[in-house]
């Protein structure tokens, strides 16, 4: 079935659509050559429909191991050529069957190079996905649905459990956490409790963790100012880590302010530096929005990582107290295991804590 891409600028990109279905989202892109399983439920991708820039995509098929949460939250996939007919010796069935029986809409020989060039050009936006003869008057109620802001509270836990472990105990604020982030964690040594993330700084403490871990989600760290309390509250309490969204939400409780990236970081190649070493280590990233450098110049803390392209904040920590963060994920290893070392120094921050 002939399908379509409606950017709200007005512009069109024709495919092929996988099913009959539609998509409304903010069209994004995604620079990784693999991980499209994982990107698919990654949590962080709620709301958006994402183009995947590397043209083959579903040659190496799927395998339940690499699924990163419960169910997929993107809004729709964008790729040049989908492989029909994968191989890989991991491999438990086809991109293709995935994509059907999780009803992910998905477009396929698809310009995508355009489709970046656009969004590059022009910023993230809002996009549909439709029959190429889908009518006029409908496209037009699409393009028109208010946009989503609270998307946390359609990822996060609805009930607290446990990953039980020998080693300090660590409450998880799940904002949208990926299975990956815990399982780091877990392989640390950690005994966590992972909590939604509406739970309140009392009911947190009230729980004696040795340290709390800020984790990754979607959207606009400004449009959960719940969250954004919860941490405040918890700052000078106990050691804290924040990965992604939960770094955002650091910068927001300790005063700073964040904005929105033009058109954002996604993929598993982007450079980060290391200021205190200098060292470039190869990231993976998928963020929409970043911290302000300038609204930190009068706070207690200083710019641990940086952006090699942009110059963006990559990771912030606090002078005095046992807490830092970084924009990127350190879990999603897109290589070498380069910065799995801060799950050790989270770990010396909870038995210096104790």
């Amino acid at each position: 079935m002939k399908g379509k891409l409606i950017l709200e600028d007005g512009s069109v990109f024709y495919g092929q659509l996988l099913s009959p279905c539609q998509a409304v989202g903010e069209v994004v892109f995604n620079t990784g050559m693999t991980g499209y399983q994982e990107i698919l439920t990654d949590p962080s991708y709620c709301g958006q429909i994402v183009t995947l820039t590397y043209p083959l995509i579903g040659n190496y098929g799927v395998a339940a191991i690499f699924d990163q949460s419960r169910k997929s939250y993107v809004r729709g996939l964008i790729v040049s050529e989908l492989c029909f007919h994968p191989s890989n010796w991991r491999a438990e069935g086809s991109l293709i069957d995935y994509l059907r029986s999780r009803n992910i809409p998905c477009l396929y020989n698809v310009d995508t190079r355009a489709v970046t060039r656009r969004i590059r050009a022009q910023g993230a936006m809002k996009g549909i996905i439709v029959p190429a003869d889908a009518p006029e008057d409908a496209i037009k109620r699409l393009l028109e649905a208010p946009a989503e802001t609270d998307v946390v509270s359609e990822v996060t836990t609805e009930r607290i459990y446990r990953m039980p472990n020998s080693g300090p105990r660590v409450v998880v604020v799940d904002y949208g956490v990926k299975q990956n982030i815990l399982n780091s964690l877990s392989r640390i040594g950690c005994d966590l409790t992972i909590v939604p993330a509406t739970t309140s700084a009392e009911d947190i403490l009230i729980l004696d963790p040795d340290g709390v871990f800020l984790s990754n989600g979607p959207g606009d760290p400004k449009a959960v100012p719940y969250a954004i309390k919860t941490v405040r509250k918890l700052i000078g309490r106990k050691p804290i880590f924040g990965i992604c969204l939960g770094h955002q939400l650091l910068a927001l409780a300790m005063g700073g302010n964040t904005y929105k990236l033009k058109f954002g970081h996604r993929g598993s190649n982007h450079p980060v530096k290391d200021m205190f070493t200098g060292r470039v280590t190869i990231t993976s990233q998928n963020h929409g929005y970043a911290v302000d450098e300038q609204s930190l110049a009068d706070l207690d803390v200083i710019v641990t990582h940086r952006a090699v392209n942009d110059g963006t904040v990559e990771g912030l920590r606090h002078k005095t107290l046992p807490i830092f963060s970084v924009q990127y994920h350190p879990e999603a290893a897109p290589g070498p295991d380069d910065n799995t070392y801060l799950f050790k120094e989270f770990l010396a921050l909870l038995r210096g804590g104790k």
